[in-house]
């Protein structure tokens, strides 16, 4: 789960709802898989016709990746529109690891990172690389699915080309007054008709997480498996519980990590995101300033403050990074969040702000590449055109500017280490002035007939706060794992044993960790932006 660019630019914080990842067993007597929807006999009889990768890779690194023979790549054909499934269709891009011991394969596990607009076909390697040669992969096929609109699945949502999108960074968006916030809607209208203009309506209006879960539903009766078992991370978990309220006697097993609450409304997500991101730097900030040099200074509650000092220059000044590019504010606010989604990139982080102090802007410049998913070629994946239009089928419409003002004001107030000292503003959203209505809106998720499925939170969730896996597991009666983490998603990715063991018992005797278990936390090493779960 990602902040929009409104959030990066002019200090609000949006949820993305849906950023390069034992107690009592389940009752033997499983509910009867769901029944067939009408009309989709014709996609669910079809075979798939699994092959070389080649064809599904993206970037340089993709291509390397993808060439190792134990991947193989297809396409599922899925209706576009679910109201109308003998007209157009969509092709869903999966990649897969077969299981390691095919005597003893379960069934296919699927996964997705989040985002909205996380590529789960270019994520799959990195996570399986992750679970190794454990259980996990011994007994499952592991399959990444780019949900439809996403990477290479088709049609794809491609609003805007690598200039445009360049100069959508560049551009700061931090003029609150009226001539200021009537230009950052002018271009918030821009980017919708460009949408509409060069991905079509009818892509755009059946884009949305309910889509994707009936695409699941597809997929996973497909590739031969009666009920579904899946991993989701943040946006991620918002398909997962999506999929379980539309479809709760077709799931077998679901860990859901690094959640998000769909309950909220909007404005009840943005300010808990808001406090989240705030406890996230509150939490470097206290590492930070025990330590020789720290860029903080030496006083943690000041951070926030000296946070600004250091970046706001930026605004009017930016410095010099490597290949002779420039660190503007934006990209230094967007390169802060970045690190704050692991706390294994808080020393690179903490290197970075030095950097600045020294007019250099490499590390923080890297960092906010690796959220945009720019390759080195200059190159960007479909990812931030993906997650608005995908936010805003799923998001209902802010169109009161007192409200936007408020939620406005009130975040600078949670968040302080955000504040550009602009001032707080009303301008309203780019799903404002959204051209196709929403197919979702927020609620409670009531999915009777539900097996217990694995819930498991951070406690120091940036993105998507521990309070909220606490509200998914209550609304879905699961179970809630909880560990003690700096970071935004944790199981099965050899970070936190205890958290890695429960998913894997989970995922494949169905044994739940017992009820309130607490995984302590494990020491961080620092490294560089690299792949992870969460959007």
């Amino acid at each position: 789960m990602r902040l929009s660019r409104r959030a990066v630019v002019a200090s609000t914080f949006t949820l993305l709802v849906g950023l390069s990842i034992a107690v009592p067993p389940v009752a033997a007597a499983a509910p009867a898989p769901a029944p067939a929807q009408p009309g989709l006999d014709r996609f669910l009889s079809q075979e798939l016709s699994w092959g070389p990768c080649t064809d599904f890779a993206r970037t340089a690194a993709d291509r390397q990746t993808f060439a190792d023979p134990k991947f193989d790549c297809t396409y599922l054909e899925v209706p576009l529109d679910y109201a109308n499934p003998e007209g157009k269709t969509a092709k869903i891009a999966m990649l897969r690891q077969k299981a390691l011991d095919p005597a003893a394969r379960i069934g296919s596990l699927f996964t997705d990172p989040g985002g909205p607009g996380g590529s789960g076909v270019s994520f799959l390697p990195s996570i399986a690389g992750l679970i190794g040669n454990g259980e996990v992969a011994q007994k499952f096929d592991l399959i990444g699915f780019d949900p439809r609109g996403v990477g290479v699945s088709e049609p794809t949502i491609d609003c805007s080309d690598t200039a445009e999108i360049d100069a959508e960074r560049a551009d700061l968006d931090l003029d609150t007054s009226p001539e200021g916030v009537a230009q950052t809607e002018k271009e918030y209208k821009e980017f919708a008709q460009r949408c509409a203009d060069r991905v079509g309506l009818d892509v755009l209006a059946n884009v949305g997480t309910r889509d994707v879960a009936r695409d699941l539903q597809i997929a996973h009766q497909v590739v031969g498996d009666e009920k579904l078992n899946y991993v989701g991370y943040s946006y991620g978990t918002h398909i997962g519980s999506e999929f379980a309220e539309q479809f709760p006697q077709s799931v077998r097993a679901m860990v859901l990590d690094g959640a998000v609450d769909p309950s909220l409304n909007p404005v009840e997500s943005r300010l808990t995101q808001a406090r989240g991101f705030q406890r996230a730097f509150d939490n470097f900030a206290k590492a930070c300033v025990g330590q020789a040099g720290c860029p903080l200074g030496t006083d943690a509650p000041g951070a926030s403050k000296k946070l600004q000092d250091l970046l706001r220059p930026l605004i009017n000044t930016p410095v010099t990074a490597e290949g002779g590019r420039k660190l503007g504010y934006n990209d230094a606010m967007t390169g802060v969040l970045t690190a704050l989604y692991s706390e294994s990139l808080w020393g690179f982080l903490q290197e970075g702000l030095v950097q600045v102090t020294q007019g250099n802007g490499t590390n923080l410049l890297r960092l906010a590449d690796a959220y945009y998913e720019r390759a080195p070629d200059g190159s960007y994946s479909n990812l931030l055109e993906a997650f608005p239009v995908i936010n805003c089928v799923d998001s209902d419409r802010l169109t009161d500017r007192n409200v936007a003002l408020e939620i406005s004001k009130e975040s600078l107030e949670i968040a302080p280490f955000y504040d550009a000292g602009v001032g707080p503003s009303d301008a309203l959203e780019q799903c404002s002035f959204w051209p196709v209505p929403p197919t979702s809106q927020p609620g409670p998720v009531e999915a009777p007939g539900l097996p217990t499925v694995l819930v498991v939170s951070s406690t120091g969730d940036p993105a998507t706060p521990y309070e909220d896996g606490v509200s998914l597991a209550k609304q879905m009666k699961a179970r809630l794992l909880t560990v003690e983490n700096d970071g935004h998603t944790v199981a099965l990715q050899g970070a936190n044993a205890c958290a890695d063991e429960a998913a894997t018992r989970y995922l494949v005797d169905l044994t739940l960790p017992a009820q309130d278990t607490t995984c302590a936390r494990q020491t961080a090493s620092g490294g560089q932006p690299a792949p992870q779960a969460g959007g």
